[in-house]
């Protein structure tokens, strides 16, 4: 069975966030920690050897005492991060295991991510090299101007939305990084395709999103108990073999 590592950014300044808490990722989900649902989404399975978290170096005070009793409890390695997403997955990697095969990235601020999407994305990942989950857009796209003009409709053929978790072999990850140059890569995909990678897109779930606003944090309290196959993170409904919605 291949080794994972996973690797939870969360040293984002939150600039967009306006919503409770300090940043989003420390904002408390139905009662649990935003960071807390998506490390417990990976620290118990039997493929993952490895989970690093990555926080500011100006939360890490903060951080380790508000949050003592979780990181008693969870088996995880914390990181500082760096200027932007790149340097402090860059950080992660540089103490991710020599014995693990492939390294998973998972936005720290996506709580919502169920077992059968991690699943299906490890398994292509270790028959392809490298895989992320996506979703094809769906709605209609405008080049809009600095005037908020709209200067043209950007086709949505063949246009995906890139989720996370993303996955590759460790030596393709660790590559793609030592080749990042001056690229300011807003995902660990783009490096891969930067240093000549193929990288397959595993359809995921709308459900699937990323906490970055206000709104976006209420919307995740409503779906929260869509969720499929989740029932570990709070068993939000007392009757959830007798619901439609659990598979």
């Amino acid at each position: 069975m291949p080794k994972f590592a996973v690797i939870l950014p969360a040293a984002g300044q939150s600039s967009r966030y306006k919503g409770p808490g300090r940043k989003k990722v420390f904002a408390e989900l139905q009662g649990r920690p935003v960071w807390v649902r998506s490390v417990e989404a990976f620290v118990n399975r039997e493929d993952v050897v490895q989970t690093l978290v990555v926080i500011s170096p100006d939360d890490e005070e903060w951080f380790r005492d508000k949050f003592r009793p979780n990181l008693a409890f969870l088996d995880v390695t914390l990181v500082l991060g760096g200027k932007e997403r790149a340097d402090s997955v860059q950080n992660a990697l540089a103490q991710v295991r020599d014995d693990v095969d492939f390294v998973a990235v998972h936005d720290a601020a996506r709580p919502l991510v169920a077992k059968s999407w991690i699943n299906q994305v490890f398994e292509t990942a270790a028959k392809t090299g490298a895989a992320i989950l996506g979703n094809p857009v769906t709605s209609t796209l405008k080049k809009v101007g600095s005037d908020q003009a709209i200067q043209a409709t950007v086709s949505r053929e063949h246009l995906w939305e890139a989720q996370t978790p993303q996955v590759a072999r460790r030596d393709w990850l660790l590559d793609a990084f030592a080749k990042r140059g001056k690229l300011s890569a807003t995902d660990e995909a783009q490096l891969l395709e930067q240093a000549g990678y193929k990288v397959t897109v595993v359809p995921g779930s709308p459900l699937n999103l990323k906490i970055t606003t206000g709104d976006d944090f209420r919307i995740a309290e409503k779906l929260l108990p869509l969720v499929p196959e989740d029932r570990k993170l709070g068993l939000l409904h007392p009757f959830a073999d007798e619901d439609p919605r659990w598979p």
